[in-house]
């Protein structure tokens, strides 16, 4: 039999840069580096690194997955410019994947996944409703049984337990790590005739000023 595709997955959306190596749902290597800033500088040795350990080379890739957010707007702009950048040298697809997808992944029945936006928000978003959800901005103190419940449900990230105290529901660790999960997810979506170019996912406004200087421009 053929080998199974090898899947790299990558993430600089919070404060690591964060990388795994995927082939047929096993992890062969994987790297998470905490670091608040200076991802931009870090990632591709990084992930240089990691191919190297795992004695594989750029052109074994058949794919690349990559966080597009939400989280830190610099971080998410440098996974995405680096993996389109990449996907066109390497001739393989670019797989955007959102975080909250991640945590989500491997957790059966009904999730409320939650990552932490700061200002007493958080992104949420449901998987395993009965109608299909989209990521969301919210209020913490504005989610409500009314809203999110639901018969074993299972909330996974930031406040997990607090928020399942409230909900009547689990809380529940992911079950895999944000890059692996990421390149786990893109493999799945390998061949799928609807694969677009990673866009970062944008749920606010950037809090800085604008900048006199025009940013680099990533094209649909």
């Amino acid at each position: 039999m053929p080998p199974e595709p090898l899947v790299l997955g990558f993430d600089t959306s919070a404060a690591h840069c964060a990388a795994a190596l995927v082939s047929g749902g096993t992890v062969l290597a994987e790297r998470h580096e905490a670091m608040a800033r200076g991802q931009a500088e870090r990632l591709f040795g990084l992930l240089r690194e990691l191919l190297a350990g795992a004695g594989r080379d750029w052109r074994d890739l058949a794919a690349i997955g990559v966080g597009v957010g939400p989280g830190n707007f610099t971080g998410v702009r440098i996974s995405v410019a680096a993996a389109r950048g990449l996907a066109l040298s390497l001739g393989v697809p670019a797989i955007g994947v959102t975080m909250l997808e991640a945590l989500a992944l491997g957790t059966e029945g009904a999730v409320l996944a939650l990552l932490d936006a700061r200002r007493g928000q958080v992104y949420a978003q449901t998987f395993g409703y009965d109608a299909a959800a989209r990521p969301t901005l919210c209020d913490a103190a504005g989610i409500t049984p009314a809203q999110f419940a639901r018969r074993g449900l299972t909330c996974i990230g930031h406040q997990a337990d607090q928020f399942a105290a409230l909900l009547g529901a689990t809380a529940d660790a992911a079950r895999f790590s944000p890059a692996a999960a990421i390149a786990r997810i893109a493999a799945r979506r390998m061949g799928r005739a609807d694969l677009g170019r990673p866009v970062p996912l944008y749920l606010r406004a950037a809090d800085a000023a604008p900048s006199r200087t025009p940013p680099p421009r990533i094209l649909p």
